[in-house]
């Protein structure tokens, strides 16, 4: 696997567009989407539980109710005309692939490309078999001209009477551009798209120019997978929101760390780009804190979205992977695993087994009430104490404490003849061990390496998932519930082209340089932007014979020294133009004063009931530091955790939290 990894540019100045400042981040998830607007300092967030049937309604009832905070009554058309941004991501495409849901593919390869190299590369082979299976076409490499074009005619007829619904077409070798524009006049005299039923065709080189003929081909397979998803849904949102008065247009955040607007966003890029968001805002609290290694655990109700922050930024891949398989784009190095606080937890061989199957928000865990009767860990910290029904969610979702005691018993207490409490400390460990196993294979853990904790469930159990993999420290951000959402407000709009070059002459780079310069004009206008108003970075990149890369910062036409002779070249253009981003305050260290505690909770730990001091982020002093020795509870409006004895809790002026074990207190 070629790993590299991607630093933030130079932070941009914090400028509104036009007058004005506020910005709203929204993070579509499987269980809850969450909802952050931002204006300076001043941060307003909440919740809603995602509605699969229809994503609007969610996305709508959450702006209502954000407004309502900032305004003290709902005012959804007020909150709009005052926004200078609103920055979305969705793991709508990403839930289709995982469940296989989306159009039937065909594909149709050429040249020196064949259908048994796309079904056996790296990871593919369940993929493939899920969403092509037998829709392929092979044209032989020996076919031109009429015969070759008669050929993929028939193969378009094949493939439809077979039930494909959206084509891939992709040829192998030098010239698959000028072959595949071939076919492309071709089929469109012949199948035009006035037709109604006209097949969606989208032809490979045309989504991205990379010479790995398997890699671009399995890009623009699951680009076309995830396009309709993504197209009926946004397109649906950004005419609502237009119609609700929005001034701005929606700007679709992407996995790259950039953001765009609809039309101008590649369906295979919103991949994962939730947690994106996360890292983010992880990337900022590294640099803020001057942390070496920030380890992001961003646990939601379906899974655990796990990623990494060190001197060099963030973790990605230069050719990033969707479902296991290889694509032609960089994309941020995040594993998923599949525990969250909605995922189901069961017996299974006598052992308790977590997820990946998860609940979602419907019917959700069966504390919620809602028709699920399956038992997680929501269940388990509701009846161990550690949530409390008055207070979760904000108080706007009331828990039932006995639907979680009746599903507990019938799926973990009865089959391991536990008693409740047996059965919650049970569910407890099996789920914090799934979760530091999954953050164990992802990277080692050292001295200098810190957990961030986040997203609703992240600061649940955090200091016993840190002391199973040896962490010291852990960090939970101020605004840990909605996170992701919070991150995406450092993201400014940004697009990258890329070109194979055959050398690195002066010649060769001045005439790719300037067709690819043009392309980002025409691009950046659709956004909105003058040339100007964006900056544009050059990266030459070689592909060395390990697999691995070497990227080199371009100033003008001159190539760099040290490349390799017949070594494979893409030229990289990225321009981006910025965009009002959150400000980050606050440090650790210096005078402390006691947490304010006005009660306790009874919550079972190590295997008793004990009253612990109950520390409510809202009761603290604004702007003023404090500290509590664990044993203790930890709860805001939309997360709880729970310090263990050994840690130390702190609190700075800007409202994130460190733990800290022993003597790194």
């Amino acid at each position: 696997m070629s790993t590299t990894t991607l630093p933030r540019p130079a932070d941009a100045p914090y400028a509104a567009a036009g007058a004005l400042t506020r910005l709203i981040n929204i993070d579509n998830g499987g269980t809850l989407t969450d909802i952050c607007v931002i204006d300076g300092d001043q941060v307003h967030r909440t919740k809603t539980l995602t509605t699969p049937h229809d994503l609007s309604q969610c996305l709508f009832d959450g702006l209502r109710k954000v407004s309502a905070l900032v305004y003290g009554q709902e005012d959804l058309q007020a909150l709009l005309l005052s926004t200078a941004a609103i920055r979305y991501s969705t793991t709508q495409g990403t839930n289709a692939l995982v469940e296989r849901k989306g159009p039937r593919l065909g594909v149709i390869v050429g040249g020196a490309l064949t259908v048994d190299a796309l079904r056996k590369a790296d990871g593919a082979p369940d993929l493939y078999d899920a969403v092509i299976g037998t829709r392929a076409v092979h044209l032989p490499a020996a076919l031109e001209g009429d015969a070759l074009e008669a050929a993929t005619i028939k193969a378009v007829g094949e493939l439809a009477a077979g039930g494909a619904n959206r084509l891939v077409v992709s040829f192998g070798g030098a010239n698959r551009r000028e072959r595949e524009a071939q076919l492309k006049r071709r089929l469109l005299r012949t199948f035009p798209p006035h037709l109604l039923g006209a097949l969606p065709v989208l032809y490979a080189s045309e989504l991205v120019d990379d010479a790995d003929d398997v890699r671009r081909t399995w890009t623009g397979l699951l680009n076309a997978f995830l396009h309709p998803a993504m197209e009926r849904f946004l397109y649906s949102a950004e005419h609502k929101l237009r119609d609700a008065a929005a001034q701005s247009p929606l700007l679709v955040f992407r996995n790259d760390g950039h953001a765009g607007r609809v039309a101008k966003t590649i369906a295979v890029q919103t991949y994962s780009s939730g947690p994106r968001g996360g890292m983010e805002g992880s990337c900022v609290l590294a640099k803020h804190y001057g942390l070496p290694r920030l380890l992001s655990m961003d646990v939601g109700g379906t899974t655990t979205d796990i990623g990494l922050v060190d001197a060099n930024g963030v973790r990605a891949e230069r050719r990033g992977r969707v479902e296991g398989v290889p694509t032609s784009f960089a994309l941020c190095d995040v594993v998923s695993a599949g525990v969250g606080g909605s995922s189901i937890i069961r017996v299974e061989d006598g052992k308790v087994r977590v997820g990946p199957e998860s609940v979602g928000s419907a019917p959700g865990p069966a504390c919620f009430g809602l028709g699920g009767t399956n038992a997680t860990i929501t269940d388990a910290f509701l009846l161990g104490g550690l949530l409390d029904p008055a207070s979760f969610f904000g108080g706007a979702l009331q828990i039932d404490a006995e639907r979680a005691r009746a599903a507990i018993r019938t799926h973990i207490g009865e089959p391991l003849k536990m008693s409740d409490d047996e059965a919650v400390a049970a569910m407890e460990a099996a789920w914090v061990a799934k979760v530091a196993d999954a953050l164990r294979v992802f990277t080692t853990i050292d001295a200098d390496t810190t957990l961030a904790a986040f997203g609703g469930g992240g600061p649940f159990v955090a200091c016993r998932v840190a002391d199973v993999i040896g962490a010291r420290k852990v960090l939970i951000p101020g605004h840990a519930a909605v996170f992701s959402a919070y991150g995406i407000g450092f993201s400014d709009v940004g697009h990258s082209f890329t070109r194979q070059v055959a050398d690195a002459q002066r010649a060769t780079l001045s005439d790719a340089i300037a067709q690819m310069s043009t392309q980002a004009e025409r691009t950046m206008f659709g956004e909105g932007a003058q040339p100007g108003e964006y900056r544009l970075e050059w990266t030459l990149e070689e592909a060395l014979p390990d697999g691995n890369t070497r990227a080199y910062a371009l100033n003008g036409a001159a190539a760099p020294t040290g490349l390799q002779a017949g070594a494979a070249l893409t030229l990289t253009l990225t321009a981006i133009k910025p965009m009002a981003q959150a400000r980050k305050t606050g440090q650790f260290g210096g005078a402390v004063q006691p947490a304010v505690v006005n009660t306790t909770r009874e919550v079972l730990l190590d295997g008793k009931r004990q009253a612990l001091p109950l520390v409510r982020v809202e009761d603290q002093p604004r702007g003023v530091a404090v500290s509590l020795q664990g044993p203790a509870v930890l709860e805001e409006a939309f997360f709880t955790g729970r310090i263990d004895a050994g840690w130390t809790l702190n609190i700075n002026a800007a409202g994130d939290i460190l733990l800290a074990r022993g003597t790194e207190a």
